[in-house]
C-alpha cells in the first residue's frame, strides 16, 4: 500500500477585513504517494488558496495539513521555507525562469539553496533535465532563446531536481498553444508512471481529466472527488 503524502482535515481559510471572506470551508481529502490528482474550479472557488496552503506559501485559519506525516499547519515561516525547498517542486504558468542564467544553472538553483556540493549539482540537474525530456543541445541556452514548451520543460526539470515528495503544477499549460500543451501533459503522464506524486491545479476540465482523480471546488468547498472515469460518467449524465 502506498503511503499518504497529503492529508487535509477540516481545513478552512478566512480572510479578514471589513467583511470576512471564507475562501475554504472544512476541506477534507488525502493523496497517496504516486497519485496524479487535479484540482478544478472556477475563479473564486478557492483552488488558488488551497494551492498556496498545500505549497506552504500560506497557512490555514483552522484545520490540519499533513505532508509526509508532518503537521504543516503550525510550522514557522522558516520551517515552511525549508519544506518548500526540500519537499515541494513548483511548476507555474509563467515558468519563472531567471533570464540572466542558463537552463542548466536555473535547474541547479534549488541545489545551491539546499547546499548540495558543487561537484554534484550538474550531475543531478542533468538527470532532472533528462527526466523532463529537455533536449541536451539546449541545456546551456538562456531562457529567451527557448520556445514556451521548452521553457516549461526546464521549469519541470527544476521542480524535479530536489526529488520532491509533491509536484505542484499551477495551470502549467496556460501560456502554451494546444499542441505544445498536449506534449507537456504527456510529460506529466510519464512522470506519474515513474511514481511521482502530482497535484495539478486548473480551471479547464479537459486538462483536469489528464489526472486519475479530480477534486472539484465551488465556493470554497469540495463538491466532487471522483476518479477520471467517474467524473466523465457524471459529465455525460449532465449533458
Amino acid at each position: 500500500m502506498n503511503k499518504t503524502t497529503i492529508k487535509v482535515k477540516n481545513l478552512s481559510k478566512i480572510y479578514g477585513g471589513v467583511v470576512e471572506t471564507v475562501a475554504l470551508k472544512n476541506i477534507n481529502f488525502s493523496i497517496a504517494s504516486g497519485e496524479f490528482i487535479s484540482i478544478i474550479g472556477p475563479s473564486g472557488s478557492g483552488k488558488s488558496t488551497l494551492m498556496h496552503i498545500l505549497g506552504c506559501l500560506d497557512k490555514p485559519t483552522s484545520g490540519e495539513y499533513f505532508l509526509d506525516g508532518r503537521d504543516i499547519s503550525h510550522c514557522t515561516d522558516d520551517e515552511l521555507a525549508d519544506i518548500r525547498k526540500t519537499k515541494i517542486g513548483f511548476i507555474f504558468q509563467q515558468f519563472n525562469l531567471l533570464g540572466r542564467i542558463s537552463v542548466m544553472e536555473n535547474v541547479m538553483l534549488p541545489l545551491v539553496y539546499a547546499q548540495v556540493p558543487k561537484k554534484e549539482r550538474e550531475k543531478i540537474a542533468a538527470r532532472s533535465l533528462e527526466e523532463a525530456a529537455f533536449p541536451k543541445e539546449f541545456w546551456h541556452h538562456f531562457p529567451n532563446q527557448l520556445s514556451g514548451g521548452m521553457m516549461q520543460r526546464a521549469a519541470i526539470a527544476r521542480a524535479l531536481v530536489n526529488d520532491p515528495s509533491l509536484i505542484l503544477a499551477d495551470e502549467p499549460t496556460g501560456n502554451l498553444d494546444s499542441k505544445t500543451g498536449e506534449k507537456i501533459l504527456a510529460t506529466f503522464q510519464d512522470l506519474h508512471q515513474k511514481g511521482r506524486t502530482i497535484l495539478l491545479v486548473t480551471h479547464e476540465l479537459y486538462i483536469a481529466e489528464q489526472a486519475e482523480r479530480i477534486i472539484s471546488l465551488k465556493d470554497g468547498e469540495i463538491v466532487e472527488d471522483k476518479t477520471r472515469k467517474e467524473s466523465k460518467e457524471i459529465q455525460e449524465m449532465k449533458e
